[in-house]
């Protein structure tokens, strides 16, 4: 089931989406073939639901957007980056735990 609260970037949108964005952004860069990816989506939709409103959660599929990830070094994923003001706060690789993941977004607010 598909969370309202998280944004599909792409390399198209991800200047509009994330660089231009007034609020903090969380960007998970994962993949369908991903096992870590997918044991930390649950995860990433109960952020998106917590951090509604001060926080805009997306994700970078790397395998259809190859650019945007290039750009900022990913190169193990899952790999979450914090934007804020346009600019990255902090990178997070790997599945962590949800209280790391909350300390890290509370960085950026």
């Amino acid at each position: 089931m598909a969370n309202d609260n998280i944004v599909q970037f792409t390399d198209d949108n991800f200047d509009a989406e994330v660089l231009k964005s007034a609020t903090p952004v969380l960007v998970d860069f994962w993949a369908t073939w991903c096992a870590p990816c997918k044991a930390i989506a649950p995860m990433i939709d109960t952020i998106a639901d917590e951090f509604s409103g001060k926080v805009k959660v997306g994700k970078v599929n790397v395998d259809e957007n190859p650019n945007t990830p290039g750009q900022y070094g990913v190169r193990g994923i899952p790999t979450l980056i914090l934007f804020k003001d346009g600019q990255v706060v902090d990178q997070l690789v790997g599945a962590v735990p949800k209280n790391q993941l909350e300390e890290f977004i509370n960085k950026a607010l």
